[in-house]
């Protein structure tokens, strides 16, 4: 079977669910947009949208959030950002007026290694929040796991699987507050710009709802000198 063939029905394979899952109201949709953007050789500036919906149709929101951060390269595989984020909640079918807002001051760290094909990348984040006027902190864990499937290394027409698990713990009140397991794929259309479209399932206390993700990468580099 040519590769070609064999991606098409690794794609069908992995999107075929996503109609089932349509059918149920505890699904929603979550649209985003990342960016890594060069603006000395080991700084760079993060910008970060998410708009998040109640139902898989992103017409009923349940979340916007808006992040942004500047990082440091302490060495090729570890990076470190601080920055800050707003986050407005809504009600489902009240999109006139927030339940809560909120900022945020964050401070993370990223380490990175591979393993033969597979890329592991460690997050480690703090988060600083005034939830409605409340102060609270919290901190975060993820492990993401990347993996090329049509090439040898993440390239230019690169189709990838990317799976993460993430806690969050709360240092009052209660211990646990939720937790991200996300399953995607991925295709790297050049070495600045990639989409992933994929499901992530996130547990609060004993809740737990599905939502599609799709989500945007584009990371030009703004350096005056750069040929990207």
């Amino acid at each position: 079977m040519r590769t070609g063939t064999k991606i098409k029905l690794l794609l069908l394979l992995f999107l075929a669910p996503f109609s089932a899952f349509s059918q149920s109201d505890e699904m929603g949709n979550w649209m985003m947009y990342f960016g890594q953007n060069k603006i000395k050789d080991c700084w760079s500036i993060h910008t970060e949208v998410q708009y998040r919906n109640h139902t898989l149709v992103p017409v009923n929101i349940e979340q916007l959030l808006l992040r942004g951060g500047l990082n440091y390269n302490l060495a090729p595989h570890a990076l470190v950002t601080a920055g800050y984020g707003y986050v407005s909640s809504y009600d489902e079918g009240d999109s006139s007026t927030p339940l809560s807002k909120e900022h945020r001051v964050w401070q993370q760290f990223i380490l990175t290694n591979a393993v033969a094909r597979v890329k592991f990348e460690h997050r480690y984040r703090v988060e600083q929040r005034w939830v409605s006027g409340n102060y609270k902190n919290r901190l975060r864990y993820r492990l993401m796991l990347t993996l090329p499937l049509n090439r040898k290394v993440m390239e230019p027409g690169t189709i990838f699987l990317g799976v993460y698990d993430e806690i969050f713990v709360n240092t009052e009140q209660t211990f646990f507050d939720r937790n991200r397991l996300y399953g995607a794929l991925g295709y790297q259309f050049k070495s600045q710009l990639a989409i992933q479209i994929g499901m992530l399932h996130q547990r609060v206390n004993t809740y737990g709802k599905k939502y599609l993700q799709l989500a945007l990468f584009y990371n030009p580099d703004l350096r005056k000198n750069s040929k990207n």
